[in-house]
């Protein structure tokens, strides 16, 4: 119907390694989003080697299942997240004989803005901000931001980081995949008022 449009390879496709990859660009793809949960050392193996341009996310929710594998959504809520329209079960209340009082699945936003340079010298072709069903204020300060530590190649001001924090965070931010890291540190929730 439309040969000559670009195909990129979802994030929803949860490609996390280089075979992956590879794998699309066989099937015509010219873009692999990559998993959010790759760690530096995996985005760079990745995309020092990748036949096709690679995009990473940077800014944005985090969810507790895996890239392009969550059901959760869909059972629960009876929207699927794997069409886009996720109903945010991972952000609710749960726990024990009847009482909701904690939030054990809900993980803080990701922010990269500080090593948005480092990626660009990776060879990642395009970073990835969350701005789908957000609000326009929140899209335009984000996509500023890291406009212009893009432009300017540089890290984020405290400033910067406070605004992108006052556009939306839950507990503050997280870096942690891309730093190869799990835990407690990579949970919150969205103070609420």
């Amino acid at each position: 119907v439309a040969p000559d449009v670009p195909l990129h390879a979802s994030t929803q496709m949860a490609l996390h390694t280089l075979s992956g990859v590879r794998e699309a660009a066989a099937h015509g793809m010219s873009r692999a989003v990559l998993a959010r949960e790759l760690s530096r050392e995996e985005l760079r193996e990745i995309a020092e080697a990748a036949p096709i341009e690679v995009e990473a996310f940077v800014h944005g929710a985090l969810c507790m299942c895996y890239s392009g594998a969550c059901e959760m959504s869909a059972v629960i809520g009876g929207r699927s997240g794997n069409r886009g329209a996720c109903a945010q079960p991972c952000r609710l209340r749960y726990g024990w004989h009847g009482k909701a009082d904690a939030n054990p699945l809900s993980l803080k936003d990701s922010n990269l803005s500080a090593d948005v340079c480092g990626m660009a010298d990776m060879g990642i072709a395009c970073l990835k901000l969350e701005g789908r069903m957000k609000r326009p204020e929140y899209v335009a300060a984000v996509t500023a931001i890291y406009a212009a530590l893009l432009r300017d190649r540089r890290p984020p001001t405290t400033d910067e980081q406070r605004l992108l924090a006052l556009a939306f965070s839950r507990s503050g931010f997280t870096d942690f995949y891309y730093r190869g890291r799990r835990g407690r540190g990579m949970f919150g929730v969205r103070p609420e008022g």
